[in-house]
Formats: C-alpha cells, sequence, structure tokens
C-alpha cells in the first residue's frame, strides 16, 4: 500500500508524525516490532516527524536526532520506542553489535530508523518505509510504503 501526503512547516509535518503512531497504537498485536525505515536528505524533515510521532505515542520528552549516540530508548505503555540514526555506521554489522536482532523481535517494540539504507541487510523483510522529499523550504511530500 502506498499513500502520500505533502506537509507544509515542521507543524504540519509533526502532526502526521503523530496521527501516524496513534495508528499503530491502535492497530493488532503485532508477531514482531514494528519497524519504520526513513528515508530522505538532511534537512528532509524525518526528525521533525518523529518528534510528533514520539508525541503520539505518549512520550513527553523532546526528540533530538541521535546522530552521535546512534540510539536513543523511551518507554511507552506497554514497550519501548527505539529512535536509531545509522548515518555515522559503516554498514549493517554496526548495528548488530547494539542487539539490533533483540529490538525488533521483540513484538512490544516499535523502532524508527534513520538512513535504514546503511543497514539494509539487518532489517526485516517487511517494515514500513517513509520517503522525505522536499519540495522548497518549508513544504515535504512524504510517501509511506508498506504500511502496516
Amino acid at each position: 500500500m502506498l499513500k502520500k501526503y505533502i506537509t507544509i512547516g515542521a507543524e504540519d509535518t509533526q502532526k502526521l508524525g503523530e496521527s501516524f503512531a496513534e495508528e499503530i497504537l491502535n492497530s493488532k498485536e503485532n508477531k514482531k516490532a514494528v519497524v519504520i525505515g526513513l528515508h530522505g536528505n538532511l534537512g528532509g524533515g524525518k526528525t521533525t516527524f518523529l518528534q510528533g510521532f514520539a508525541k503520539g505515542l505518549g512520550i513527553k520528552e523532546k526528540i533530538l536526532s541521535p546522530t552521535f549516540v546512534i540510539l536513543k530508548r523511551f518507554e511507552i505503555k506497554n514497550g519501548n520506542f527505539y529512535h536509531i540514526d545509522c548515518y555515522r555506521l559503516k554498514n549493517h554489522k554496526d548495528i548488530l553489535e547494539l542487539d539490533f536482532k533483540e529490538i525488533i523481535s521483540d513484538p512490544k517494540n516499535i523502532v524508527a530508523v534513520e538512513w535504514p539504507e546503511k543497514i539494509k541487510k539487518a532489517l526485516p523483510k517487511n517494515f514500513t518505509k517513509i520517503q522525505f522529499n522536499s519540495i522548497d523550504e518549508k513544504k515535504r511530500e512524504i510517501i509511506f510504503k508498506n504500511v502496516i
């Protein structure tokens, strides 16, 4: 399934993220973690989207890009939300050292991966892919593929 959205400004992008998180929380139970891959250039809106997404999960903490720490874990109702930024990783083997396979096998987890192409071999076959395309300084085209 393919869904396309146009957002205008950070607030609009955050609201889309928030509603997507609520959709995931209201979906049926999964046998493995919900994994979301966010594709797009630097400044494309990925972290802005995840700020709204985290709010939709009930997270009160501020969401920043974990580029330098690679992985951040937040507790959510009945599980954990993992925000992973693979920008600085050399290949998929680097993420395996952070117990990635265990994280994505736990059905209580929701995992958002920025720069998923860096760890393509470690990702599950079925995950939601979100492409962020900058149209101009404020406008983004956001395309969801393989939506839950």
